[in-house]
């Protein structure tokens, strides 16, 4: 007869067992999501539609449990089913996503194809929203698994016990939900600051280890002993295998949706950093791309023009340029072009401290040849002892610079589109009035306000938040940036005469500039005909309506044709 002694040892196995196992579903959970939302580019609904998916599976997975004969053999089958998943899932993904990109260049390549007629229609367009969609189909099938759990191990303790437990389903679930919350603590403190492979891989090794539990606790009730035995041990290889070279594949494989060579990739706490490099012969300049998952936001070879718009109009209209805030702008390059201004103090502040790291000191974080190219491009601005870094969210530290009574002479806002609904809190009407407390009185700000064509809508609610903020004078303005296509600014005056009165006085700017002159400036503040018709339907972004985040992801499918 079993003692009391060994149900207890039992009991708290299993127990201990279902917690951890609760924390590595989470965990999964937010691994596909994360991933998913950077792929996918439209990270809130894809969290949600994720998680939303994983739940629905994970209740039909209770209910398959029932079909389950042996429920320690099916434990065991079971926990090698979901390390096996989530060791390859993002792995899979990646690989099919790549191949799906690549399939139109090498059928144009064989065939000879012009670019304007590379294949993207049809059976391409197809075979990729497929690929898109397998993150959804990975998490279906994990959800589905993890969801048999809970019942098997309902059964397992009774099984042991020999007889019903009137609180069974309770502590298992309670066991569950600890386990849950302990494992989103170790996402936000541990594993979202590593690389997903490696994330997933020391996931996965904690189901590994239940199966592996299992086998040695219950060795006598199993009937596939030498097969989990065997199984166990060729995917403890594959998940060694997939902690040291998975991301190594998996860079690899994103390198491949990039028409560039890829010399640096890194994941940051916070997004993707991807450099690539095109060689144009010996006596052209190297071109260098930079990614922020997956998005382009600057080229080497034009960004001069996007910088020249976002900086000059500023500082040239407003009556001093001795204190600086740039918001965002952690690759220097906004901060160069501030420098020659010849400002007393700059404060930037910028959330990815690593990213700031980069661009700080290329030669400590990537090889010396785009070390080098960086310190060309923004020519070491981060390393001005003028400078103040405030490594932090800025919609956070503006408090503290407001707390102080800190004013600046010009504020230049340099963030990325409003693609994440994190962002979207940085184009609100709160953030922009809290920025309009920091600028002197006859000081102006400008702001990086996206595609005026390709996302004419957002393009205009900016300027309405801004408006809506308690600026007095609000314009925007335009031009071509070869590498983005048509792109817009918006500008604004707390007080005195309009931003456009301002640069309309002035017989030549400040600073000479590389491609702008003071013609073009004004010219670019033109639009077409009928361009802000429906301004009155288009609303400000106020904190939590997510408005402007969902003006431009309605905006971005337009352009990727998933709105049809």
């Amino acid at each position: 007869m079993t003692s009391k002694k060994s149900f207890y040892l039992d009991d708290t196995l299993l127990i201990l067992t279902m917690a951890v196992l609760a924390g590595c579903g989470l965990v999964y959970e937010y691994l596909l999501s994360h991933y998913a939302g950077r792929v996918l580019g439209v990270m809130e609904s894809t969290i949600y539609t994720m998680i939303g998916l994983m739940i629905v599976s994970m209740g039909l997975g209770a209910f398959a449990a029932r079909k389950v004969k042996c429920a320690f053999n099916g434990f065991v089958w079971l926990e090698l089913m979901i390390a096996c998943l989530g060791s390859i899932s993002i792995l899979l993904i990646g690989g099919l996503i790549a191949i799906t990109q690549i399939f139109p260049h090498l059928i144009a390549d064989m065939f000879a194809m012009p670019p304007d007629m590379l294949p993207k229609g049809g059976i391409f367009k197809q075979l990729n929203w497929l690929a898109m969609k397998t993150p959804y189909l990975f998490g279906v099938l994990l959800g589905f698994f993890i969801g048999m759990e809970i019942p098997l191990i309902a059964r397992i303790r009774e099984d042991i016990h020999q007889k019903h437990l009137v609180n069974n389903l309770g502590t298992i679930y309670g066991a569950d939900y600890v386990g849950a919350g302990i494992g989103a603590a170790i996402w936000v403190l541990f594993l979202l600051s590593i690389d997903i492979s490696k994330a997933a891989a020391l996931t996965a090794s904690l189901n590994l280890v239940a199966g592996t539990f299992f086998i040695m606790r219950y060795w006598q009730r199993l009937s596939w002993k030498k097969t989990f035995v065997s199984l166990h041990i060729a995917l403890a290889l594959i998940i060694i295998i997939m902690f040291n070279y998975g991301n190594q594949w998996l860079n690899q494989m994103n390198s491949l949706l990039y028409l560039d060579k890829v010399v640096h990739t890194q994941k940051t706490r916070y997004q993707q950093l991807t450099f690539t490099h095109r060689y144009m012969g010996l006596e052209n300049s190297s071109i260098i791309n930079f990614y922020l998952n997956g998005r382009l936001q600057f080229s080497s070879i034009d960004e001069h023009i996007y910088h020249d718009y976002l900086v000059a109009p500023a500082l040239a209209g407003s009556a001093r340029q001795e204190h600086i805030l740039i918001i965002g702008g952690g690759d220097g390059l906004a901060l160069r072009d501030i420098l020659t201004y010849d400002p007393k103090s700059v404060t930037l502040v910028d959330l990815d401290s690593e990213l700031i790291d980069i661009f700080q000191n290329p030669h400590q974080h990537v090889e010396n040849a785009l070390a080098e190219n960086i310190i060309k491009l923004n020519k070491a601005s981060l390393q001005d002892k003028r400078l103040t870094i405030k490594r932090a969210d800025a919609f956070i530290e503006i408090n503290e610079l407001i707390k102080k009574g800190q004013v600046f002479d010009s504020i230049i806002v340099d963030l990325p589109d409003p693609s994440h609904p994190d962002l979207n809190k940085l184009y609100s009407v709160n953030f922009y009035a809290r920025l309009n407390q920091l600028l002197s009185g006859d000081g102006l700000i400008s702001i990086q306000s996206t595609s005026p064509y390709h996302a004419k809508d957002t393009f205009i609610s900016i300027g309405k938040t801004v408006k809506a903020a308690g600026f007095a004078h609000v314009e925007q303005y335009h031009d071509n940036v070869p590498s983005f296509g048509e792109w817009g600014w918006t500008i604004a005056a707390k007080n005195g005469a309009s931003p456009l009165v301002r640069l309309q006085k002035l017989t030549q700017l400040n600073e000479e500039h590389k491609w702008l002159n003071l013609e073009t400036l004004k010219a670019a503040f033109i639009f077409p005909r009928g361009f802000y018709k429906n301004i009155d339907e288009i609303k400000e972004n106020t904190l939590g309506s997510h408005t402007i985040y969902q003006l431009h992801q309605n905006a971005w499918k337009d352009q990727q044709g998933l709105n049809e």
